[in-house]
Protein backbone atom coordinates (compact mmCIF):
# COMPACT_ATOMS: atom_id res chain seq x y z
CA UNK A 1 0.00 0.00 0.00
CA UNK A 2 3.03 2.58 1.08
CA UNK A 3 4.77 1.28 -1.88
CA UNK A 4 1.96 2.10 -4.09
CA UNK A 5 1.28 5.50 -3.26
CA UNK A 6 4.80 6.44 -3.51
CA UNK A 7 4.88 5.59 -6.73
CA UNK A 8 1.83 7.09 -7.55
CA UNK A 9 3.16 10.36 -6.28
CA UNK A 10 6.44 10.38 -7.99
CA UNK A 11 5.09 9.47 -11.20
CA UNK A 12 7.12 6.24 -12.31
CA UNK A 13 8.16 5.54 -15.43
CA UNK A 14 7.13 1.89 -15.35
CA UNK A 15 3.64 0.85 -14.09
CA UNK A 16 2.54 0.23 -10.98
CA UNK A 17 -0.95 -1.13 -9.49
CA UNK A 18 -2.74 0.93 -7.10
CA UNK A 19 -5.78 -0.96 -5.45
CA UNK A 20 -5.54 -3.41 -8.84
CA UNK A 21 -5.83 -0.44 -10.93
CA UNK A 22 -2.32 0.42 -12.86
CA UNK A 23 -0.85 4.26 -11.91
CA UNK A 24 -1.09 5.13 -16.06
CA UNK A 25 -4.41 4.31 -16.39
CA UNK A 26 -5.83 6.98 -13.55
CA UNK A 27 -6.52 10.38 -14.59
CA UNK A 28 -6.77 13.51 -12.19
CA UNK A 29 -9.51 15.74 -13.46
CA UNK A 30 -8.03 19.05 -13.58
CA UNK A 31 -10.49 21.67 -10.98
CA UNK A 32 -11.79 24.61 -13.18
CA UNK A 33 -12.51 27.61 -10.53
CA UNK A 34 -16.19 28.24 -10.31
CA UNK A 35 -16.49 32.01 -10.10
CA UNK A 36 -19.70 31.93 -8.16
CA UNK A 37 -17.28 30.20 -5.24
CA UNK A 38 -14.84 33.10 -5.75
CA UNK A 39 -17.28 35.59 -5.17
CA UNK A 40 -18.63 34.20 -2.19
CA UNK A 41 -15.33 33.67 -0.30
CA UNK A 42 -14.56 37.08 -1.45
CA UNK A 43 -17.61 38.37 0.27
CA UNK A 44 -17.46 36.21 3.37
CA UNK A 45 -13.70 37.27 4.10
CA UNK A 46 -14.53 40.80 3.85
CA UNK A 47 -17.02 40.34 6.47
CA UNK A 48 -14.61 38.76 8.58
CA UNK A 49 -12.03 41.24 8.21
CA UNK A 50 -14.62 44.33 8.41
CA UNK A 51 -15.42 46.00 11.41
CA UNK A 52 -17.71 43.60 13.94
CA UNK A 53 -20.74 44.68 15.42
CA UNK A 54 -21.19 44.02 19.20
CA UNK A 55 -24.09 43.92 22.04
CA UNK A 56 -21.77 46.99 23.04
CA UNK A 57 -21.83 49.31 20.08
CA UNK A 58 -25.51 48.15 18.92
CA UNK A 59 -26.60 48.95 22.52
CA UNK A 60 -29.93 51.59 22.53
CA UNK A 61 -32.17 51.05 25.70
CA UNK A 62 -34.57 53.65 23.68
CA UNK A 63 -35.05 51.28 20.95
CA UNK A 64 -35.78 48.47 23.17
CA UNK A 65 -38.20 50.07 24.62
CA UNK A 66 -39.95 51.03 22.24
CA UNK A 67 -39.96 47.63 20.29
CA UNK A 68 -40.23 45.06 23.55
CA UNK A 69 -43.10 42.76 23.24
CA UNK A 70 -46.08 43.39 25.54
CA UNK A 71 -45.50 39.96 27.89
CA UNK A 72 -42.01 40.67 28.34
CA UNK A 73 -40.45 42.98 30.74
CA UNK A 74 -38.33 45.93 29.41
CA UNK A 75 -34.70 46.25 30.50
CA UNK A 76 -35.59 49.31 32.98
CA UNK A 77 -38.43 47.10 34.13
CA UNK A 78 -36.11 44.08 35.67
CA UNK A 79 -34.83 46.80 38.27
CA UNK A 80 -38.00 46.97 40.75
CA UNK A 81 -36.59 49.82 42.97
CA UNK A 82 -35.37 51.62 39.98
CA UNK A 83 -38.99 51.76 38.54
CA UNK A 84 -40.04 52.90 42.05
CA UNK A 85 -37.90 55.99 42.09
CA UNK A 86 -39.49 56.89 38.57
CA UNK A 87 -42.75 56.77 40.44
CA UNK A 88 -41.09 58.76 43.15
CA UNK A 89 -41.67 56.40 45.76
CA UNK A 90 -39.63 54.93 48.20
CA UNK A 91 -39.66 51.54 49.82
CA UNK A 92 -38.34 50.93 53.44
CA UNK A 93 -39.22 47.19 54.09
CA UNK A 94 -36.53 46.08 56.91
CA UNK A 95 -35.31 46.84 59.60
CA UNK A 96 -33.82 50.51 60.08
CA UNK A 97 -29.78 50.16 60.28
CA UNK A 98 -26.80 51.78 58.72
CA UNK A 99 -27.06 50.59 55.15
CA UNK A 100 -31.15 50.81 54.77
CA UNK A 101 -30.57 54.20 56.41
CA UNK A 102 -28.10 55.29 53.55
CA UNK A 103 -30.12 53.89 50.45
CA UNK A 104 -33.40 55.82 51.84
CA UNK A 105 -31.37 58.85 52.58
CA UNK A 106 -29.84 58.32 49.39
CA UNK A 107 -33.25 58.20 47.65
CA UNK A 108 -34.97 60.35 49.11
CA UNK A 109 -31.66 63.02 48.00
CA UNK A 110 -31.96 62.43 44.53
CA UNK A 111 -35.67 62.45 44.01
CA UNK A 112 -35.86 65.88 46.20
CA UNK A 113 -32.99 67.23 43.39
CA UNK A 114 -34.47 65.90 40.48
CA UNK A 115 -37.71 67.59 41.35
CA UNK A 116 -38.75 69.62 44.43
CA UNK A 117 -42.40 70.36 43.57
CA UNK A 118 -43.69 66.51 43.25
CA UNK A 119 -44.45 64.19 46.06
CA UNK A 120 -42.15 61.78 47.44
CA UNK A 121 -44.19 58.86 48.62
CA UNK A 122 -42.16 56.92 51.41
CA UNK A 123 -43.80 53.35 52.20
CA UNK A 124 -43.41 51.87 55.26
CA UNK A 125 -43.13 48.29 56.40
CA UNK A 126 -40.99 47.83 59.61
CA UNK A 127 -40.13 47.02 62.65
CA UNK A 128 -37.90 50.04 63.64
CA UNK A 129 -34.30 49.72 64.54
CA UNK A 130 -31.37 51.32 65.35
CA UNK A 131 -31.96 54.66 66.84
CA UNK A 132 -28.92 57.01 65.63
CA UNK A 133 -30.14 55.39 61.79
CA UNK A 134 -33.65 56.70 62.18
CA UNK A 135 -32.73 59.94 63.22
CA UNK A 136 -31.02 60.30 59.76
CA UNK A 137 -33.46 59.37 57.74
CA UNK A 138 -35.64 61.85 59.54
CA UNK A 139 -33.29 64.31 58.99
CA UNK A 140 -33.27 63.87 55.49
CA UNK A 141 -37.25 63.44 55.39
CA UNK A 142 -36.60 67.30 56.84
CA UNK A 143 -34.27 68.46 54.57
CA UNK A 144 -36.09 67.96 51.32
CA UNK A 145 -37.74 70.77 50.02
CA UNK A 146 -40.27 68.05 48.51
CA UNK A 147 -42.95 66.61 50.85
CA UNK A 148 -42.93 63.33 51.59
CA UNK A 149 -45.85 61.12 51.86
CA UNK A 150 -45.78 58.44 54.77
CA UNK A 151 -48.23 55.18 53.86
CA UNK A 152 -47.87 52.05 56.53
CA UNK A 153 -48.07 48.63 55.08
CA UNK A 154 -48.31 45.67 57.25
CA UNK A 155 -46.35 47.29 60.48
CA UNK A 156 -44.79 50.20 61.41
CA UNK A 157 -43.23 49.76 64.74
CA UNK A 158 -40.99 51.72 66.80
CA UNK A 159 -38.80 53.62 64.49
CA UNK A 160 -40.72 52.73 61.38
CA UNK A 161 -44.33 54.80 63.61
CA UNK A 162 -41.02 57.58 64.39
CA UNK A 163 -40.79 57.60 60.59
CA UNK A 164 -44.23 57.48 59.53
CA UNK A 165 -44.89 60.13 62.10
CA UNK A 166 -42.47 62.44 60.52
CA UNK A 167 -44.04 62.64 57.01
CA UNK A 168 -45.74 66.13 55.90
CA UNK A 169 -48.38 67.29 58.08
CA UNK A 170 -51.73 66.35 56.03
CA UNK A 171 -49.97 63.22 53.92
CA UNK A 172 -49.76 60.70 56.40
CA UNK A 173 -51.57 57.33 55.94
CA UNK A 174 -52.35 53.59 57.11
CA UNK A 175 -53.56 51.11 54.96
CA UNK A 176 -56.28 49.26 56.84
CA UNK A 177 -55.07 45.98 57.99
CA UNK A 178 -51.93 47.87 58.94
CA UNK A 179 -50.57 48.56 61.99
CA UNK A 180 -48.24 50.90 64.11
CA UNK A 181 -46.81 50.22 67.83
CA UNK A 182 -44.14 53.43 68.97
CA UNK A 183 -42.54 53.35 72.26
CA UNK A 184 -40.15 55.53 74.25
CA UNK A 185 -36.64 54.99 73.08
CA UNK A 186 -34.36 52.31 74.45
CA UNK A 187 -30.61 52.10 75.12
CA UNK A 188 -28.09 51.08 77.64
CA UNK A 189 -25.47 53.08 79.66
CA UNK A 190 -22.12 51.45 80.52
CA UNK A 191 -19.12 52.93 82.56
CA UNK A 192 -17.43 52.99 85.93
CA UNK A 193 -19.69 53.21 89.11
CA UNK A 194 -18.54 56.59 90.14
CA UNK A 195 -19.65 58.18 86.62
CA UNK A 196 -22.67 56.02 86.75
CA UNK A 197 -23.53 57.87 90.26
CA UNK A 198 -22.88 61.31 88.68
CA UNK A 199 -25.52 60.29 86.96
CA UNK A 200 -28.17 59.07 89.18
CA UNK A 201 -28.31 55.19 86.53
CA UNK A 202 -26.17 53.49 89.32
CA UNK A 203 -26.89 54.90 92.78
CA UNK A 204 -25.80 52.88 95.84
Amino acid sequence: MERGCLSFTTFPSSPCLYHGVPSNHLQLIPTHPNPLKNKKRIVSMAAIQGPRKTLASDWDLSISSVTASPWMPRIEELDTTNMLLRQRIVFLGSQVDSMTADLIISQLLFLDAEDHKKDIKLFINSPGGSVTDGMGIYDAMKLCKADVSTVCLGLAASMGAFLLASGTKGKRFCMPNSRVMIHQPLGTAGGKVSLLDLIGIYPE
